[in-house]
């Protein structure tokens, strides 16, 4: 690994949403007590046109992440070069805070299933998806955050938890993890594993974000929609994870269903009355 992907500590940001098209007009009105803003990297990959004019609105009012979808850091298919350095050059633009993708893959055999996969938990997947990390962080001269996806099947070849791979993956790639609360539930929820033994088997000092999302109660599985309010479980879960993490950026995911700005507002305001005595009774 370059000294430009060594361990500098990333900054502490606060509460903050994800951007969508349909707040662009009220964030810039009146952002309230959005703090910051996570954009999806794949949004603004483009040559130019009215989403970087947009973009860059943004980065004038607002601290900014990059979160993608589509680095498929766990596909067998070789990384996507074209598509790094489409990422790397939003990056210089933008001057995130940080840069995150999910710990999954999304295709093979150059197919785009669009959807966040699912990966194995076993040493030979390990070994890959490090190796990987390790390319994706020396091209873009960062360390990127990783985040736990949510799953409804499992692999009968696993070797280790989710939460032990996620940690190995990690500490090997020296990354940092983006802690998506309404996942861990969601996935706890789907294989009957503790989320409190998750949160409990991921090492502090690697997570620097947290999501909080909403989900669909099915029939005979939780779908993770993030089409709704957050849950008074994921409520619940957020609140030890503030306990076991302390002062993580957290940030409310909405990508169907949006609600009046105001509403998501409410949320934040709901993140900060539940974390902050915690942080003041543990300073």
């Amino acid at each position: 690994m370059t000294p430009a992907t060594s361990s500098q500590p990333l900054p502490y940001l606060g509460y903050g949403l994800g951007l969508r098209v349909d707040h662009y007009e009220a964030l810039l009105a009146n952002p309230g007590n959005v703090e910051w803003l996570e954009v999806v990297s794949e949004n603004y990959m483009v040559d130019g046109g009215l989403p970087l004019v947009w973009l860059d609105r943004f980065r004038e009012r607002f601290p900014l992440v990059m979160h993608g979808v589509s680095l498929s850091i766990g596909s067998t298919d070789p990384l996507d070069e074209d598509y790094l350095a489409r990422l790397a050059a939003l990056a210089k633009r933008v001057e995130p805070a940080w840069v995150s993708d999910h710990l999954c893959w999304t295709g093979v055999q150059g197919i785009n299933l669009h959807d966040l996969m699912p990966l194995p938990y076993t040493e030979e997947a390990l070994d890959h998806v490090v190796s990987r990390v390790l390319r994706v962080q020396d091209t873009l001269k960062r360390r990127i955050l990783l985040e736990n996806v949510s799953s409804y099947v499992s692999f009968a070849d696993s070797q280790l938890t989710e939460w032990e791979f996620l940690a190995a993956v990690a500490e090997r790639a020296d990354c940092l993890i983006l802690l998506d609360v309404n996942n861990v539930h969601v996935s706890a929820q789907n294989h009957g594993f503790s989320s409190l033994d998750y949160l409990r088997g991921i090492p502090a000092s690697r997570v620097q974000q947290f999501h909080l999302a909403g989900f669909e109660q099915g029939e005979h599985l939780i779908i993770d929609t993030h089409d709704a309010p957050v849950s008074n479980a994921v409520w619940d879960l957020y609140i030890e994870a503030v306990r076991r993490f302390g002062r993580v950026s957290t940030m409310i995911e909405r990508d169907d269903n949006f609600p009046p700005l105001f509403e998501l507002m409410a949320e934040l305001d709901h993140a900060r009355t539940l974390a902050e005595p915690l942080l003041q009774d543990a300073a």
